[in-house]
């Protein structure tokens, strides 16, 4: 029987970042990582590129080179990308009106509600009330049709909580209207195909094979709903049943559909590669990723501060996250990315020339990740 406590890992870091190889390893042998891969660049080269661990709950398949994982809400980012890309072509407009682009989510009093703002979570739809049946976050057309009737949770602009699961349909159904393809096609032709980017939006049933199996600690019990707050909060992660991947997470219904906030599939290789284009102005390799301009307003602060759903400070740009004091991406200020349940991450700080990708197959903390900030500080403690 394979030694749990003896960790598998391979690929490479170099000399220069020995202490990112120590902290990977620390964080199977003090804290508990199941599989996992990290990768870095730095200053237009790859300088880590690691892998370990096992792929399988029951701890006997070694993660390998090509494995690939759900990474959760990092795949927000990917949401982040396509969007700019339709602002780069002229084809989006930030300051415009969602409806304008999407008629029918001018119900309900939303006929205001800017692109910005949605992509800020300043929308006020960060859950659908109506209740939805088990498994109705893979349907695309139910999603986006409960998301058009429903009424804002609170005054559009005037605060922003995050909208954990509703963000990548929201994204994505403007991705649709306006280009005709889903937020996976577009993310598979125009981002990471052109990279070489292993990371999907809708995985293909021939990649199944090589996806981690993802270790999730189960359902939340319901708590006394005594407050439309209390609802709000509550059908963010539960209203559909399962919507943050819950018992769906490693079934092949759920890697193959498009739930573009939650179940991007992807390695650290791949997350790192996108974040070095990012980090190097929007371009490497001569693949334009975005331009610029696309880039600097998307790594533009649009909300800081109280988040109304997950109760503690964020602080957003168009669709990334941006560095903050409670969870700082590095010490610079212009650090940009997403973090993603279990502790998956992909970030870059142009001013210090690092782009980074770590994915997991274990729900560690979720906000101040041990493992994650281990290696953000090795990376950092290197240059």
């Amino acid at each position: 029987m394979a030694d749990e406590n003896a960790p598998f890992i391979a690929g490479f870091c170099d000399e220069r970042f020995g202490k990112l190889r120590e902290q990977f390893a620390l964080n199977f042998t003090e804290r508990r990582e199941r599989g996992a891969a990290l990768a870095v660049w730095y200053d237009g080269r790859v300088v880590c590129d690691l892998w370990g661990g096992w792929s399988d709950l029951a701890r006997q398949e070694p993660w390998s080179r090509d494995t690939i994982v759900n990474v959760f809400s990092v795949s927000k980012a990917f949401c982040a990308i396509a969007i700019m890309r339709l602002v780069d072509a002229g084809a989006l407009d930030l300051d415009g009106s969602v409806a304008e682009y999407w008629p029918e989510f001018a119900a309900a009093g939303k006929e205001s509600v800017t692109v910005r703002q949605l992509m800020s979570h300043q929308a006020g739809l960060p859950a659908i009330r109506a209740p939805l049946p088990d498994g109705a976050a893979l349907d695309w057309p139910i999603m986006t049709a409960a998301l058009a009737a429903q009424a804002p949770w609170w005054k559009p602009g005037t605060a922003h909580g995050y909208h954990v699961n509703t963000f990548g349909f929201l994204s994505g159904e403007l991705v649709r209207r306006i280009g005709g393809r889903t937020i996976g096609t577009l993310l598979r032709e125009d981002v990471a195909g052109p990279l070489g980017a292993d990371i999907h939006i809708g995985l293909p049933a021939s990649e199944h094979h090589r996806v981690a199996e993802f270790a999730w600690l189960g359902n939340a019990a319901k708590p006394e709903i005594n407050s439309d707050d209390t609802l709000m909060r509550w059908n963010t992660y539960w209203n559909p049943p399962g919507f943050s991947g819950a018992h769906w997470v490693n079934t092949a219904r759920w890697r193959e559909a498009e739930v573009p906030s939650t179940n991007g599939h992807g390695n650290a290789r791949g997350i790192a590669r996108v974040y070095a284009a990012l980090a190097n102005g929007g371009t490497i390799d001569g693949v334009q990723t975005l331009s610029a301009d696309a880039l600097a307003t998307a790594a533009t602060e649009q909300v800081n501060g109280f988040d109304i759903i997950n109760q503690r400070p964020s602080r957003f740009g168009i669709g990334f996250q941006l560095t903050q004091p409670e969870r700082p991406l590095g010490p610079n200020p212009g650090a940009f990315g997403h973090f993603g349940a279990g502790g998956s991450l992909g970030f870059c700080d142009p001013q210090a020339r690092v782009a980074f990708g770590y994915v997991t197959n274990d729900m560690g903390p979720r906000w101040q990740n041990p493992r994650n900030r281990a290696l953000l500080d090795a990376v950092y403690a290197s240059l």
